[in-house]
C-alpha cells in the first residue's frame, strides 16, 4: 500500500485531493500538510510543513514511509503579483526540495501541478496545442514554466516519476480559492446566494479555460493509475474542461436564481487574464490517459448551487 504526502492540503485543490485519497486508500495512507493548521483529528494524520523546510520534509517522510507526493503549495497569480519574489522562491525552492527528496529517498510518484498560466501573451489563443509558444508574463507563471523544466529534468536525468497537469481555473465549493486570477468564477456562486448580486473584477467577455473540482480531482489520479509507458509528456499536460466568460457565468446561474445581477469593474487581473487562453487542447492527455471531463456549465451550476445553498439559507 502506498503512503501518501499531500502539501498544501488546506488549499481548495488539497481539501478535495486529500478527501479523494483518503476515500480510496484509507485515512492513515494519507498524510496532510500546510503552513497552516489544518487538522481534523478524525480525518486522519496532519503535519504542519512548510515546503522550504527541507529537513522537515525529510523527516515526514521517513516517519511515516511515504512513498508517493502530491505538492499543491504554491503562491498562485493575482496573490504573487502582490510579492513577486516570495512567489517565486516559494513556489521554486518547494518543488526542488521535493524532487530532491524524491530522487535521494527513490519515491514511487511525485504529483505536481502546473498551470494554464504558463501561456502569455503570444500563445496561440484559441485551442492552444500542448507544445506551443510560452512567454508568460506574471511570476507564477514563470514559476510554472519553469517548474516543467525541472519535472522533465529530474524524469530524464534520475528516474524520477513525476505527472503533472496545467489547470485551468478550478472551481470548487468545498473550500474557498486561494488568491488567482479566475477567483470570481467561485465567488460569484457565493455572492449570488448570499445578495443576490457580484461586481466582478474581469471583463464580461473575458473567456477563460475553468474546470469543475470533480473532474479536476478525477484527472488527476486518472494521470497517476496511468501506467507509466504511456505517458509521453513529462512537463506538463493540457486538460481542456470548460470555456466560458462571466457574462455565460451569469446567464446560467439566473436560469436558478432569475433576479441575480453583476456588475463589472475590471482590476489588475484583467490584463493576466488577457494574456492566457480561450481553452486548451487535450487531445494528448485524452490518447495517452483517456481523459475527458464530465461537467458542462450548466451541470457545474446546478451542482454548485445546491450545495452551497444550506449555508445561505
Amino acid at each position: 500500500m502506498d503512503k501518501i504526502l499531500v502539501i498544501g492540503a488546506g488549499g481548495q485543490l488539497g481539501t478535495e485531493l486529500t478527501e479523494a485519497l483518503r476515500n480510496r486508500l484509507g485515512a492513515q495512507n494519507v498524510v496532510s500538510s500546510d503552513v497552516r493548521s489544518t487538522h481534523s483529528a478524525e480525518a486522519g494524520p496532519f503535519e504542519k510543513l512548510d515546503v522550504m523546510d527541507k529537513e522537515g520534509l525529510g523527516r515526514i517522510i521517513d516517519k511515516y514511509k511515504i512513498t508517493q507526493i502530491y505538492h499543491l503549495a504554491a503562491i498562485l497569480s493575482a496573490n504573487g503579483e502582490k510579492n513577486p519574489l516570495f512567489a517565486w522562491r516559494l513556489n521554486m525552492e518547494g518543488l526542488l526540495n521535493v524532487l530532491e527528496a524524491a530522487r535521494e529517498k527513490n519515491l514511487h510518484k511525485i504529483y505536481w501541478p502546473s498551470s494554464i498560466a504558463v501561456f502569455g501573451p503570444t500563445t496561440p489563443m484559441e485551442n492552444t496545442p500542448q507544445q506551443t509558444v510560452m512567454e508568460p508574463n506574471t511570476v507564477y507563471g514563470i514559476s510554472k514554466q519553469a517548474g516543467e523544466q525541472w519535472c522533465q529534468y529530474y524524469f530524464e536525468k534520475f528516474g524520477v516519476d513525476v505527472r503533472s497537469i496545467r489547470y485551468p481555473g478550478l472551481i470548487g465549493y468545498k473550500a474557498l480559492p486561494g488568491g488567482g486570477t479566475t477567483d470570481y468564477a467561485v465567488d460569484i456562486y457565493h455572492q449570488a446566494l448570499k445578495q443576490n448580486a457580484y461586481t466582478c473584477f474581469l471583463r464580461e467577455d473575458s473567456y477563460l479555460p475553468m474546470m469543475y473540482m470533480p473532474d479536476a480531482v478525477r484527472g488527476t489520479l486518472e494521470l497517476m493509475d496511468a501506467e507509466a509507458d504511456n505517458l509521453t509528456i513529462r512537463t506538463s499536460y493540457n486538460l481542456n474542461g470548460i470555456s466560458f466568460s462571466p457574462k455565460e457565468m451569469t446567464a446560467a446561474i439566473q436560469k436558478h436564481i432569475p433576479g441575480f445581477t453583476i456588475g463589472y469593474a475590471p482590476d489588475f487581473r484583467q490584463a493576466i487574464a488577457d494574456s492566457w487562453p480561450d481553452a486548451v487542447d487535450d487531445s494528448v492527455a485524452r490518447r495517452d490517459w483517456n481523459w475527458k471531463p464530465e461537467y458542462d456549465l450548466d451541470r457545474m451550476t446546478e451542482d454548485m448551487l445546491a450545495n452551497l445553498q444550506p449555508a445561505y439559507v
